[in-house]
């Protein structure tokens, strides 16, 4: 009975050890340079960048109002050259950080202040009266 078993039983292991893939799969290896690493990195930074630019609220508004689907500019971002992503982030850098410039009076003010107060207090000027000079 064993012997009724065992040679249909070896027949269909050599055929299905006759349909395995045995071929050998060579790994290619080559060293990198570490400009290459750089431009990569540099490629993914400014990709990441231009990204997060479009994901902001005040821009994706401004890109509705002119017909622009959000998700439509992220694609594009995605499938631009380095040369394209390079311009688009150097015209990005280029561009004034925003804001109304509140903080920039301010810190001017700021900055007179304490210029006119040090003054006063080594006794150059006299405009503040609550200030008494060191002589």
């Amino acid at each position: 009975m064993l012997q009724k078993i065992i040679k249909p039983m070896s027949f269909f292991l050599v055929f299905s050890f006759l349909l395995l893939d045995v071929s050998v799969h060579t790994a290619k290896a080559r060293m990198i340079d570490t400009d290459t690493v750089i431009a990569a990195q540099r490629k993914e930074a400014i990709q990441a960048r231009v990204t997060a630019f479009l994901g902001r609220e005040d821009a994706r508004k401004v890109m509705e109002q002119h017909g622009v689907d959000a998700v439509e500019a992220q694609k594009r971002v995605a499938s631009l050259s380095d040369a394209e992503l390079a311009k688009i982030s150097q015209a990005m850098e280029q561009l004034p950080a925003g804001g109304d410039g509140l903080g920039t009076v301010v810190g001017a003010a700021v900055l007179i202040f304490l210029v006119l107060l040090i003054t006063d207090i080594l006794g150059f000027t006299h405009v503040f009266s609550f200030v008494k000079p060191q002589r």
